[in-house]
Protein backbone atom coordinates (compact mmCIF):
# COMPACT_ATOMS: atom_id res chain seq x y z
CA UNK A 1 0.00 0.00 0.00
CA UNK A 2 0.98 3.63 -0.45
CA UNK A 3 2.89 4.89 2.59
CA UNK A 4 1.44 8.40 2.66
CA UNK A 5 -1.71 9.91 1.16
CA UNK A 6 -2.74 13.56 1.18
CA UNK A 7 -6.23 14.38 -0.08
CA UNK A 8 -8.17 17.63 -0.42
CA UNK A 9 -8.87 20.57 -2.65
CA UNK A 10 -5.77 22.76 -2.79
CA UNK A 11 -3.45 20.23 -1.13
CA UNK A 12 -1.03 20.56 -4.08
CA UNK A 13 0.11 23.70 -2.25
CA UNK A 14 1.63 21.48 0.46
CA UNK A 15 4.08 19.88 -1.97
CA UNK A 16 7.15 21.83 -0.83
CA UNK A 17 6.49 20.85 2.78
CA UNK A 18 5.94 17.21 1.77
CA UNK A 19 9.17 16.99 -0.22
CA UNK A 20 11.51 18.83 2.17
CA UNK A 21 12.21 15.87 4.54
CA UNK A 22 12.99 13.65 1.54
CA UNK A 23 15.71 15.84 0.08
CA UNK A 24 19.21 14.33 0.23
CA UNK A 25 21.85 17.06 0.27
CA UNK A 26 21.98 18.83 -3.08
CA UNK A 27 20.58 15.86 -5.02
CA UNK A 28 17.63 17.27 -6.98
CA UNK A 29 13.97 16.43 -7.12
CA UNK A 30 12.85 15.67 -10.66
CA UNK A 31 9.37 16.87 -11.63
CA UNK A 32 8.12 14.74 -14.50
CA UNK A 33 5.06 16.52 -15.91
CA UNK A 34 2.62 15.71 -18.70
CA UNK A 35 3.59 17.92 -21.67
CA UNK A 36 -0.05 19.13 -21.72
CA UNK A 37 0.92 21.51 -18.88
CA UNK A 38 3.86 23.12 -20.67
CA UNK A 39 3.18 26.86 -20.40
CA UNK A 40 0.15 26.36 -18.16
CA UNK A 41 -0.26 28.00 -14.70
CA UNK A 42 0.30 24.72 -12.82
CA UNK A 43 3.99 24.80 -13.74
CA UNK A 44 4.46 28.06 -11.84
CA UNK A 45 3.21 26.37 -8.66
CA UNK A 46 5.93 23.71 -8.64
CA UNK A 47 8.29 24.26 -5.65
CA UNK A 48 11.69 24.10 -7.36
CA UNK A 49 14.72 24.16 -5.06
CA UNK A 50 18.44 24.05 -5.83
CA UNK A 51 19.17 21.79 -8.81
CA UNK A 52 15.56 20.65 -9.21
CA UNK A 53 14.39 20.39 -12.80
CA UNK A 54 11.13 19.98 -14.70
CA UNK A 55 11.00 17.39 -17.47
CA UNK A 56 7.99 17.43 -19.77
CA UNK A 57 6.88 13.91 -20.59
CA UNK A 58 5.53 13.39 -24.09
CA UNK A 59 2.70 10.94 -23.44
CA UNK A 60 1.11 11.24 -26.87
CA UNK A 61 1.81 7.51 -26.91
CA UNK A 62 1.81 5.32 -23.83
CA UNK A 63 5.19 4.81 -22.10
CA UNK A 64 7.76 2.60 -23.77
CA UNK A 65 10.66 0.77 -22.13
CA UNK A 66 13.04 2.69 -24.41
CA UNK A 67 11.63 5.99 -23.12
CA UNK A 68 12.08 4.87 -19.50
CA UNK A 69 15.64 3.70 -20.08
CA UNK A 70 16.61 6.93 -21.87
CA UNK A 71 15.18 9.12 -19.09
CA UNK A 72 16.87 7.13 -16.32
CA UNK A 73 20.21 7.24 -18.15
CA UNK A 74 19.85 10.99 -18.73
CA UNK A 75 19.35 11.58 -15.00
CA UNK A 76 22.27 9.32 -14.06
CA UNK A 77 24.56 11.10 -16.52
CA UNK A 78 23.52 14.57 -15.39
CA UNK A 79 23.19 14.14 -11.63
CA UNK A 80 24.53 10.73 -10.64
CA UNK A 81 21.86 10.42 -8.01
CA UNK A 82 18.56 12.19 -7.32
CA UNK A 83 16.45 12.74 -4.22
CA UNK A 84 13.26 11.64 -5.90
CA UNK A 85 10.90 11.86 -8.84
CA UNK A 86 7.44 13.42 -8.85
CA UNK A 87 5.02 12.33 -11.57
CA UNK A 88 2.32 14.92 -12.35
CA UNK A 89 -0.26 13.98 -14.96
CA UNK A 90 -2.48 11.11 -16.04
CA UNK A 91 -1.82 7.39 -15.83
CA UNK A 92 0.94 7.39 -18.47
CA UNK A 93 2.93 10.12 -16.74
CA UNK A 94 2.58 8.44 -13.34
CA UNK A 95 3.59 5.07 -14.80
CA UNK A 96 6.61 6.70 -16.41
CA UNK A 97 7.63 8.25 -13.07
CA UNK A 98 7.32 4.92 -11.25
CA UNK A 99 9.36 3.13 -13.91
CA UNK A 100 12.14 5.74 -13.99
CA UNK A 101 12.33 5.61 -10.19
CA UNK A 102 12.91 1.85 -10.35
CA UNK A 103 15.48 2.09 -13.14
CA UNK A 104 17.60 4.54 -11.11
CA UNK A 105 18.49 1.62 -8.82
CA UNK A 106 18.01 -1.56 -10.86
CA UNK A 107 20.49 -2.64 -13.57
CA UNK A 108 19.75 -3.36 -17.21
CA UNK A 109 16.69 -2.32 -19.18
CA UNK A 110 13.15 -1.80 -17.92
CA UNK A 111 12.16 -4.48 -20.46
CA UNK A 112 13.97 -6.99 -18.22
CA UNK A 113 11.41 -6.33 -15.48
CA UNK A 114 8.18 -6.62 -17.48
CA UNK A 115 6.30 -9.25 -15.52
CA UNK A 116 5.45 -10.14 -11.96
CA UNK A 117 7.90 -9.65 -9.06
CA UNK A 118 11.05 -9.32 -11.17
CA UNK A 119 12.24 -5.99 -9.69
CA UNK A 120 15.01 -6.61 -7.15
CA UNK A 121 15.65 -3.25 -5.47
CA UNK A 122 13.50 -0.33 -4.25
CA UNK A 123 13.55 2.70 -6.53
CA UNK A 124 14.30 6.27 -5.50
CA UNK A 125 11.62 8.19 -3.58
CA UNK A 126 8.60 8.75 -5.82
CA UNK A 127 5.42 10.81 -5.62
CA UNK A 128 2.30 10.54 -7.75
CA UNK A 129 0.01 13.52 -8.40
CA UNK A 130 -2.90 12.70 -10.74
CA UNK A 131 -4.40 15.35 -13.01
CA UNK A 132 -6.89 12.86 -14.47
CA UNK A 133 -9.00 10.45 -12.45
CA UNK A 134 -9.70 6.84 -13.28
CA UNK A 135 -6.56 4.90 -14.11
CA UNK A 136 -5.72 3.98 -10.52
CA UNK A 137 -2.04 4.37 -11.47
CA UNK A 138 -1.61 6.46 -8.32
CA UNK A 139 -2.06 3.34 -6.15
CA UNK A 140 -1.30 0.32 -8.35
CA UNK A 141 1.70 -1.97 -7.96
CA UNK A 142 2.36 -1.95 -11.68
CA UNK A 143 3.72 0.47 -14.24
CA UNK A 144 2.41 -0.47 -17.66
CA UNK A 145 5.03 -0.29 -20.43
CA UNK A 146 5.23 -1.23 -24.09
CA UNK A 147 8.46 -3.13 -24.65
CA UNK A 148 10.19 -4.60 -27.71
CA UNK A 149 8.00 -7.71 -27.72
CA UNK A 150 5.02 -7.05 -25.43
CA UNK A 151 2.95 -4.60 -23.44
CA UNK A 152 3.28 -5.59 -19.81
CA UNK A 153 3.79 -3.89 -16.47
CA UNK A 154 6.69 -3.88 -14.04
CA UNK A 155 4.48 -5.43 -11.39
CA UNK A 156 6.16 -5.59 -7.99
CA UNK A 157 6.04 -4.58 -4.34
CA UNK A 158 8.65 -1.90 -5.16
CA UNK A 159 6.50 -0.23 -7.83
CA UNK A 160 3.90 1.76 -5.80
CA UNK A 161 4.50 5.41 -5.01
CA UNK A 162 5.85 6.36 -1.59
CA UNK A 163 3.50 9.35 -1.45
CA UNK A 164 0.46 10.48 -3.40
CA UNK A 165 -1.14 13.93 -3.45
CA UNK A 166 -4.82 13.82 -4.44
CA UNK A 167 -6.04 17.33 -5.24
CA UNK A 168 -9.39 17.37 -7.11
CA UNK A 169 -8.72 20.93 -8.25
CA UNK A 170 -6.08 19.58 -10.64
CA UNK A 171 -8.59 17.60 -12.72
CA UNK A 172 -11.22 20.31 -13.23
CA UNK A 173 -9.97 21.37 -16.69
CA UNK A 174 -9.75 17.86 -18.18
CA UNK A 175 -11.35 17.61 -21.67
CA UNK A 176 -14.84 16.03 -21.49
CA UNK A 177 -14.05 12.99 -23.66
CA UNK A 178 -10.74 12.33 -21.92
CA UNK A 179 -12.42 12.59 -18.53
CA UNK A 180 -15.03 10.05 -19.62
CA UNK A 181 -12.59 7.54 -21.11
CA UNK A 182 -10.36 7.69 -18.03
CA UNK A 183 -13.36 7.50 -15.70
CA UNK A 184 -14.55 4.41 -17.57
CA UNK A 185 -11.15 2.80 -16.94
CA UNK A 186 -12.08 3.04 -13.25
CA UNK A 187 -15.61 1.75 -13.86
CA UNK A 188 -14.25 -1.23 -15.81
CA UNK A 189 -11.72 -1.92 -13.03
CA UNK A 190 -14.68 -2.28 -10.67
CA UNK A 191 -16.69 -4.58 -12.94
CA UNK A 192 -13.71 -6.84 -13.63
CA UNK A 193 -12.59 -6.96 -10.00
CA UNK A 194 -16.04 -7.55 -8.49
CA UNK A 195 -16.81 -10.37 -10.93
CA UNK A 196 -13.39 -11.98 -10.87
CA UNK A 197 -12.25 -15.25 -9.32
CA UNK A 198 -9.53 -13.41 -7.36
CA UNK A 199 -12.09 -11.35 -5.44
CA UNK A 200 -11.72 -11.12 -1.66
CA UNK A 201 -13.39 -9.01 1.00
CA UNK A 202 -10.62 -6.41 0.95
CA UNK A 203 -10.82 -5.77 -2.80
CA UNK A 204 -14.61 -6.13 -2.71
CA UNK A 205 -15.06 -3.31 -0.19
CA UNK A 206 -12.99 -0.88 -2.28
CA UNK A 207 -14.52 -2.04 -5.57
CA UNK A 208 -18.09 -1.62 -4.37
CA UNK A 209 -17.42 1.94 -3.16
CA UNK A 210 -15.64 2.90 -6.39
CA UNK A 211 -18.50 1.47 -8.46
CA UNK A 212 -21.03 3.45 -6.43
CA UNK A 213 -19.09 6.67 -7.01
CA UNK A 214 -18.79 6.02 -10.77
CA UNK A 215 -22.54 5.41 -10.99
CA UNK A 216 -23.18 8.65 -9.12
CA UNK A 217 -20.89 10.68 -11.37
CA UNK A 218 -21.76 9.20 -14.78
CA UNK A 219 -25.41 8.22 -14.35
CA UNK A 220 -27.09 10.13 -11.55
CA UNK A 221 -25.69 13.64 -12.01
CA UNK A 222 -26.76 15.99 -14.79
CA UNK A 223 -24.13 18.70 -14.28
CA UNK A 224 -20.38 18.23 -13.80
CA UNK A 225 -19.25 20.19 -10.75
CA UNK A 226 -16.57 20.26 -8.06
CA UNK A 227 -18.28 17.41 -6.25
CA UNK A 228 -17.99 15.30 -9.41
CA UNK A 229 -14.21 15.88 -9.43
CA UNK A 230 -14.01 15.00 -5.72
CA UNK A 231 -15.99 11.80 -6.20
CA UNK A 232 -14.19 10.63 -9.33
CA UNK A 233 -10.79 11.16 -7.72
CA UNK A 234 -11.84 8.95 -4.80
CA UNK A 235 -13.38 6.41 -7.20
CA UNK A 236 -10.02 6.19 -8.99
CA UNK A 237 -8.19 5.62 -5.70
CA UNK A 238 -10.67 2.99 -4.46
CA UNK A 239 -10.88 1.26 -7.84
CA UNK A 240 -7.09 1.10 -8.00
CA UNK A 241 -6.99 -0.38 -4.50
CA UNK A 242 -9.56 -2.97 -5.52
CA UNK A 243 -7.52 -4.30 -8.44
CA UNK A 244 -4.28 -4.05 -6.46
CA UNK A 245 -5.70 -6.77 -4.21
CA UNK A 246 -7.41 -8.76 -6.96
CA UNK A 247 -6.99 -8.26 -10.73
CA UNK A 248 -8.62 -6.89 -13.86
CA UNK A 249 -10.16 -9.06 -16.57
CA UNK A 250 -11.26 -9.50 -20.18
CA UNK A 251 -11.52 -5.83 -21.22
CA UNK A 252 -7.99 -5.05 -20.08
CA UNK A 253 -6.49 -8.26 -21.47
CA UNK A 254 -7.96 -7.57 -24.92
CA UNK A 255 -7.19 -3.83 -24.90
CA UNK A 256 -3.49 -4.52 -24.24
CA UNK A 257 -3.35 -6.10 -27.71
CA UNK A 258 -4.94 -3.01 -29.27
CA UNK A 259 -2.53 -0.73 -27.50
CA UNK A 260 0.54 -2.76 -28.49
CA UNK A 261 -0.34 -3.01 -32.19
CA UNK A 262 -2.37 0.12 -32.90
CA UNK A 263 -1.21 2.48 -30.17
CA UNK A 264 -4.76 2.80 -28.84
CA UNK A 265 -4.82 4.77 -25.60
CA UNK A 266 -5.64 2.68 -22.54
CA UNK A 267 -8.90 4.33 -21.47
CA UNK A 268 -10.46 4.48 -24.91
CA UNK A 269 -9.20 0.97 -25.71
CA UNK A 270 -11.01 -0.40 -22.68
CA UNK A 271 -14.19 1.36 -23.80
CA UNK A 272 -13.91 -0.07 -27.33
CA UNK A 273 -13.59 -3.59 -25.92
CA UNK A 274 -16.18 -3.21 -23.16
CA UNK A 275 -18.77 -2.36 -25.80
CA UNK A 276 -18.63 -6.02 -26.95
CA UNK A 277 -18.34 -8.00 -23.71
CA UNK A 278 -21.99 -8.85 -22.98
CA UNK A 279 -21.03 -12.53 -22.77
CA UNK A 280 -18.73 -11.89 -19.81
CA UNK A 281 -20.17 -8.84 -18.03
CA UNK A 282 -23.83 -8.52 -19.17
CA UNK A 283 -25.02 -6.13 -16.44
CA UNK A 284 -21.83 -4.08 -16.52
CA UNK A 285 -21.92 -3.67 -20.31
CA UNK A 286 -25.58 -2.61 -20.22
CA UNK A 287 -24.81 0.02 -17.58
CA UNK A 288 -21.69 1.11 -19.46
CA UNK A 289 -23.79 1.74 -22.58
CA UNK A 290 -26.21 3.84 -20.55
CA UNK A 291 -23.28 5.92 -19.32
CA UNK A 292 -22.05 6.40 -22.90
CA UNK A 293 -25.49 7.53 -24.01
CA UNK A 294 -26.10 9.86 -21.07
CA UNK A 295 -22.70 11.53 -21.40
CA UNK A 296 -23.01 11.83 -25.21
CA UNK A 297 -19.61 10.26 -25.86
CA UNK A 298 -18.77 8.37 -29.03
CA UNK A 299 -16.96 5.04 -28.80
CA UNK A 300 -14.91 4.29 -31.95
CA UNK A 301 -15.81 1.22 -34.01
CA UNK A 302 -14.14 -0.69 -36.82
CA UNK A 303 -10.59 -0.10 -35.63
CA UNK A 304 -9.54 -3.68 -36.50
CA UNK A 305 -11.01 -3.56 -40.00
CA UNK A 306 -8.51 -4.52 -42.68
CA UNK A 307 -5.86 -5.95 -40.35
CA UNK A 308 -3.77 -8.83 -41.65
CA UNK A 309 -3.66 -12.31 -40.14
CA UNK A 310 -0.19 -11.51 -38.86
CA UNK A 311 -1.45 -8.40 -37.10
CA UNK A 312 -4.30 -10.31 -35.48
CA UNK A 313 -1.78 -12.91 -34.32
CA UNK A 314 0.38 -10.19 -32.76
CA UNK A 315 -2.57 -8.77 -30.81
CA UNK A 316 -3.67 -12.22 -29.65
CA UNK A 317 -0.16 -13.12 -28.49
CA UNK A 318 0.02 -9.95 -26.39
CA UNK A 319 -3.46 -10.49 -24.98
CA UNK A 320 -3.05 -14.18 -24.14
CA UNK A 321 0.21 -13.38 -22.38
CA UNK A 322 -1.81 -11.62 -19.67
CA UNK A 323 -2.44 -14.89 -17.83
CA UNK A 324 -3.43 -13.54 -14.38
CA UNK A 325 -6.05 -11.32 -16.02
CA UNK A 326 -7.62 -14.22 -17.91
CA UNK A 327 -7.52 -16.46 -14.85
CA UNK A 328 -9.24 -13.81 -12.76
CA UNK A 329 -11.92 -13.39 -15.41
CA UNK A 330 -12.54 -17.01 -16.44
CA UNK A 331 -10.95 -19.26 -13.81
CA UNK A 332 -8.02 -21.68 -13.89
CA UNK A 333 -9.31 -23.39 -17.06
CA UNK A 334 -9.45 -20.10 -18.96
CA UNK A 335 -7.38 -21.43 -21.88
CA UNK A 336 -10.15 -23.91 -22.71
CA UNK A 337 -12.68 -21.05 -22.71
CA UNK A 338 -10.78 -18.25 -24.47
CA UNK A 339 -9.40 -20.08 -27.51
CA UNK A 340 -7.44 -18.26 -30.19
CA UNK A 341 -10.39 -18.64 -32.55
CA UNK A 342 -12.76 -17.06 -30.05
CA UNK A 343 -10.36 -14.22 -29.30
CA UNK A 344 -9.87 -13.58 -33.05
CA UNK A 345 -13.62 -13.25 -33.50
CA UNK A 346 -13.76 -10.77 -30.61
CA UNK A 347 -11.00 -8.63 -32.13
CA UNK A 348 -12.80 -8.68 -35.49
CA UNK A 349 -15.84 -7.05 -33.84
CA UNK A 350 -13.87 -4.07 -32.53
Amino acid sequence: MIGYVVYGRGCFNQLDEILSPQRKGDAPMIFLIDHFFNGKPLVNRIPLRGKDIIIYADVTNEPKTSQVDALAQQLKNEFGTISGIIGIGGGSTMDLAKAVSLMMTNPGSSADYQGWDLVKFPGVYKVGIPTLSGTGAEVSRTTVLTGPTRKLGMNSDFTPFDQIVLDPELIKDAPVNQRFYTGMDCYIHCIESLQGTYLNEFSKSYGEKALQLCQRVFLEKDVWDDESDNQLMMASYAGGMSIAYSQVGVAHAVSYGLSYLLGTKHGIGNCIVMNHLEEYYPEGVAEFKRMVEKNKVEIPTGICKGLTDEQFETMMNVSLGMKPLWENALGKDWEKIMTRDKLRKLYEKL
